[in-house]
């Protein structure tokens, strides 16, 4: 086929990229600058502009849809104009230029509302009752694509807490705060949490391409949630990725409640504050101290059945590449 996989400048965009070539499809890649996949043709350009959209798309057999605005802050506006309307006008190119199939990425947190998950399924993602505006708009933009299960064949796949050499969204904000003494344990640690290593996110979203193709329909419509399905404790996780990249352990305590809290007031008046942290992202949010203190692991079985799909790489092996990633100075 030839594959359009939107997003490749970021890291599970590039490595998805990567792994559908890999499958012997022809990848054409779209996002604002050059992916640096070998092997892929760059369409560069921006899902808020139609034009962009329009040309990525045409003479495409299937999407593979990870393009989004992530972030813990900024313009909800923004978070609308690409998460939602951008994914809107890509399933609309989508359809008119006669595109079979549309693997979008999506997010556990679209069906997250703050209490905790313990061995739960794919819940349906619920705009109203997800917390900040990255939830809330993949929340909408996966309700979309799963709508347009029709005339396209459309699956969601939710990677959860991606994370692997290179990552700058988890591995690196960690590293960050470790170093500068701001990553506390919340609570006594203990929340069982489940992630997804790199290579076992991206493998998960070919997995699902390649099974939109058969003819069973057993993927169609659906939301699976994806993760190496090994849940650790909060302190166990972010211990282990400290010391891979060798920055402290977390060494104190803020009571969970205090830290949601906390978070809540921060993300209302972030916009307001003079003063701002280096990466631009606040210090805590509700929705980041919801994660870090209560459980989410989720149980596999649906998922791995259908997709025909197992995780590639323990979270043990993971640390173990990421630490050997960091020592030759990655």
């Amino acid at each position: 086929m030839k594959v359009l996989v939107t997003g490749a400048s970021g890291l599970l965009g590039r490595t998805t990229a990567a792994r559908v070539r890999d499958a012997g499809h022809e990848v054409r890649t779209f996002q604002r600058r050059p992916s640096g996949v070998d092997g892929v043709h760059d369409s560069l350009g921006s899902l808020t502009d139609p034009d962009d959209v329009d040309r990525a798309v045409r003479g495409v057999d299937a999407v593979v849809h990870l393009a989004a605005k992530v972030s813990l802050s900024g313009d909800a506006a923004d978070f609308r104009r690409v998460n939602v309307d951008g994914t809107g006008a890509l399933l609309a190119a989508a359809a008119r230029h006669g595109v079979a199939d549309v693997v979008h990425a999506s997010s556990p947190s679209v069906a997250h509302t703050g209490t905790a998950i313990v061995g739960g399924d794919a819940a349906r993602a619920d705009p109203l009752r997800a917390h900040g505006d990255y939830a809330r708009t993949k929340a909408e933009a996966e309700l979309l694509a799963l709508a347009a299960d029709g005339d396209l064949r459309v699956v969601a796949v939710r990677p959860h807490l991606v994370w692997g050499p290179g990552d700058e969204q988890l591995v690196a904000r960690i590293a960050a705060r470790a170093r500068t003494g701001r990553l506390p344990l919340l609570g006594h640690g203990a929340a069982l949490i489940d992630t997804t290593y790199l290579d076992n996110a991206a493998s998960a979203l070919v997995a699902a391409l390649h099974r939109l193709g058969d003819d069973d329909g057993v993927v169609r419509g659906q939301a699976y949630v994806v993760t190496n399905g090994e849940p650790r404790t909060v302190a166990e996780m972010l211990a282990g990725i400290c010391v891979a990249v060798g920055a402290p352990a977390p060494s104190y305590r803020v009571p969970g409640a205090v830290a949601r809290g906390a978070g809540a007031a921060v993300e209302a008046a972030w916009d307001h504050l003079p003063l701002r942290s280096a990466d631009g992202e606040p210090p805590m949010t509700r929705f980041l101290a919801e994660q870090l203190s209560t459980a989410h692991w989720f149980d596999q079985r649906r998922t791995r059945a259908d997709l025909r799909w197992r995780p590639e790489v323990s979270v043990d092996e993971g640390l173990r590449r990421l630490a050997e990633w960091h020592a030759a100075g990655g």
